[in-house]
């Protein structure tokens, strides 16, 4: 979890950051200064942000507005020592409210509800896209783009039309993710995408060989596999 600490008063940061250190969180930015901070959200995406309500020039309350223009999905924690402000944070966009000085429960209860929106956001991105690797470059990839998936030793690949990418994950793993959309898995080895499937052709022992509109590549179905797509399409067919 990467953190960043805004809060003009560095004893606070100290205190702040010595608590997040007892719950094993080492990944931590700190600043005084609100505008250094910005600038640095501006090269550097964090999970989440512990935010000072009561600074100069800029106060907690501008910095997260400003903040989540760059970056939606960070979690605002604003601390403070004036319990009034819990009504106004939330309306700036904040998803915890700490009053200072922070006591461990507390702290935790917050730290908890950081890892639950990270996880939920995470899933929510995974279930429109996948994200993949083909040497330095990153993928973000549309699961209507897929042609077909492919295992490969502790990953598996994925073929979309420009090229293929890597993602360092089960096929069983995929399977599931893509449980509820239109891909179906013909072998061990193979998911294919079912709309992207221009013609199917019976071959040896049952096994279908499949060809796909857009590439030239063809996969070939196992004998059980063969048989439960044809029932998986008689049934989409009924």
């Amino acid at each position: 979890m990467k953190i960043l600490i805004v809060d003009d008063e560095n004893l606070a940061i100290s205190r702040l950051k010595r608590l997040l250190n007892d719950e094993g969180l080492e990944d931590i930015t700190t600043f005084t200064d609100p505008h250094e901070a910005l600038k640095q959200c501006t090269k550097t995406k964090y999970d989440a942000v512990f935010l000072d309500i009561s600074m100069p020039e800029i106060t907690g309350l501008e910095l997260a507005n400003r903040i989540l223009e760059l970056e939606p999905k960070t979690f605002v924690v604003f601390q403070t020592a004036y319990d009034e402000y819990a009504l106004e944070a939330y309306k700036n966009g904040g998803m915890g409210y700490l009053l200072k000085p922070i006591d461990t429960d507390s702290l935790k209860e917050v730290l908890k509800k950081i890892e639950t929106y990270i996880q939920t956001t995470t899933e929510k991105l995974e279930e429109k896209k996948i994200i993949a690797k083909r040497g330095d470059k990153i993928y973000l990839i549309d699961l209507d783009d897929i042609y077909y998936i492919r295992a490969d030793l502790d990953e598996v690949i994925i073929k979309i039309k420009e090229t293929d990418a890597y993602v360092r994950k089960k096929i069983g793993d995929l399977e599931k993710l893509l449980s509820n959309k239109n891909f179906f898995r013909i072998h061990r080895s193979y998911i294919v995408n079912v709309d992207k499937i221009k013609s199917m052709q019976s071959v040896e022992q049952s096994k279908l060989q499949i060809s796909f509109d857009g590439i030239d590549e063809v996969v070939t179905s196992s004998k059980d596999g063969a048989k439960e797509f044809r029932e998986y399409l008689e049934r989409r067919l009924l």
